[in-house]
């Protein structure tokens, strides 16, 4: 299971210019603010990246708060770049994923932080895609690679494992 002790909450390239494009984008991104509200509130980092921000924009308005100061990169797999693998925490080697296009930036991150050791994990609501069908291929891969799926919800109530964590009203207020 996720242990909120062992994560980091990554942001792939949630960049408002791609929001108009993306299949299920407004979801996507209400799925990763409802996850980066609950690392919050458990303890969980979060890291964002933007895929060449001086042509793509910044990070979405609503994941700005959460964003700091994002990772810019060129290439499409994030964990290539010199800056991600150095803002991971090893210790914290589960890797929970979100993010666009799940095809490209996600599917090449994913595979790439799993080739460096750590333990990604897809959260499918809040990854997105221009095709839907990209993004159900790129799941299936990943599933292939034996990479985890999950959900948003999954991934809140197993960072707070019972009813009894001091967040645990406050997560159900964000989930209703």
């Amino acid at each position: 299971m996720l242990d909120a002790n062992r994560s980091t909450l990554l942001l792939v390239d949630f960049q408002h210019r791609l929001a108009p494009v993306i299949d299920g984008a407004q979801r996507s991104v209400e799925r990763a603010v409802l996850l980066a509200k609950v690392a919050g509130l458990v303890g969980v980092p979060v890291i964002a990246t933007e895929q060449i921000p001086e042509k793509l924009g910044p990070t979405a308005p609503e994941l700005q708060p959460f964003a700091g100061d994002a990772i810019s990169k060129h290439t499409f797999n994030a964990a290539g770049e010199s800056d991600l693998p150095q803002a991971l925490d090893r210790a914290r080697g589960q890797v929970v994923v979100t993010g666009w296009e799940a095809h490209v930036c996600v599917l090449q991150t994913v595979l790439g932080l799993a080739g460096l050791g750590f333990k990604p994990i897809v959260v499918a609501d809040a990854i997105g895609s221009r095709d839907p069908f990209n993004k159900d291929i790129a799941l299936r891969r990943l599933a292939h690679h034996d990479i985890e799926i999950v959900t948003s919800e999954m991934v809140a109530f197993e960072w707070m494992r019972d009813a009894n964590h001091p967040a645990f009203r406050e997560v159900i207020r964000l989930i209703k």
